[in-house]
């Protein structure tokens, strides 16, 4: 007989949940523009998560129009100062799990893998840049600041967007849920990168992976826009080159040479969600004080390649 507990009931609940309907109707309250109603909401809401506002670069929670406004606020200069070399961690948040990826296999949580292939939306040529490599799993809280930022330079070559469910990404769903990260709606951003000085090496190629859940209103990257919502049924890719973009679904030419700095923001999040971040090379030296559950914050070292101790 199954041993069911509360946190296992409570995922098993998702199931039949209509998380599409909920995450529409979640998109549409935090766009709605509703004056006093609006402050309020977003009032309770830094109250409930200890919302730390003294770091946003407006603090006054009436300046905001939105609650997507609020949510995806940014934050004042120099209260999140970047690692002076090596690769920084691109988001507020949480550690769920990091190492290496075993023959394209990425380790989720104890008894759970899902495949580089199934992440990457059946992309075979970039799955196999990363079938050995490394790679970082980072869960952003509904407290947390919602931009995501570079962990290196990069050049983009190629984003897509891969249909799929709504699961809550939090670390009790990913512990019960098999290949959650790679069954959620998800955003794919693959970059070329080199070494940005004489003591910094480069990852080579690496991707930043956004995955959706429950009631996360939107996904966007800098370059684009918003790129979920609409929903849509099948895999969309824009693929970029040095002289233009191409996209399957509408016309190319407006995305190509898509460059981004070390520590640039490169996307955001309508209410929280996951990173993953692959990196093709398996030398990546993550800090000694790393662990699932631990605390990170944007700016902050998460690993070198070369050579010194981190």
């Amino acid at each position: 007989m199954p041993n069911f507990n509360i946190e296992s009931l409570a995922v098993l609940a998702q199931y039949p949940m209509p998380k599409r309907a909920l995450t529409w109707l979640a998109g549409k309250l935090a766009g709605w523009r509703g004056g006093a109603a609006t402050t309020a909401m977003i009032a309770a809401f830094a109250r409930r998560y200890r919302v730390n506002l003294d770091e946003a670069a407006e603090p006054d929670i009436a300046r905001y129009a939105t609650f997507n406004d609020f949510f995806t606020r940014a934050l004042r200069d120099g209260v999140r100062p970047l690692a002076e070399s090596g690769l920084i961690c691109p988001v507020d948040g949480a550690i769920s799990q990091f190492g290496i990826i075993e023959d394209g296999q990425i380790f989720q949580a104890k008894g759970h893998h899902y495949s580089t292939l199934a992440l990457l939306g059946g992309d075979r040529e970039l799955a196999a840049r990363f079938k050995n490599g490394s790679f970082a799993t980072l869960y952003l809280s509904p407290r947390d600041y919602h931009r995501i930022h570079m962990p290196c330079a990069g050049r983009l070559t190629r984003m897509l967007h891969v249909p799929g469910a709504l699961f809550s990404v939090n670390p009790a769903t990913a512990r019960h849920v098999p290949g959650l990260f790679a069954r959620n709606e998800r955003v794919v951003c693959a970059f070329e990168s080199e070494a940005e000085s004489e003591v910094d090496s480069a990852p080579g190629a690496f991707a930043m992976v956004l995955v959706g859940a429950t009631i996360v209103g939107s996904v966007a990257t800098v370059w684009h826009g918003q790129v979920t919502p609409p929903r849509r049924r099948e895999i969309r890719r824009w693929d970029h080159g040095q002289d233009r973009g191409q996209d399957d679904n509408r016309n190319g030419g407006k995305e190509a040479n898509i460059e981004l700095a070390r520590g640039a923001e490169m996307g955001r999040f309508q209410l929280g969600s996951t990173v993953i971040l692959l990196f093709e090379r398996p030398d990546i030296r993550y800090p000694t004080d790393w662990r699932p559950a631990r605390p990170v914050r944007m700016g902050e070292t998460m690993g070198r390649l070369d050579g010194n101790p981190v």
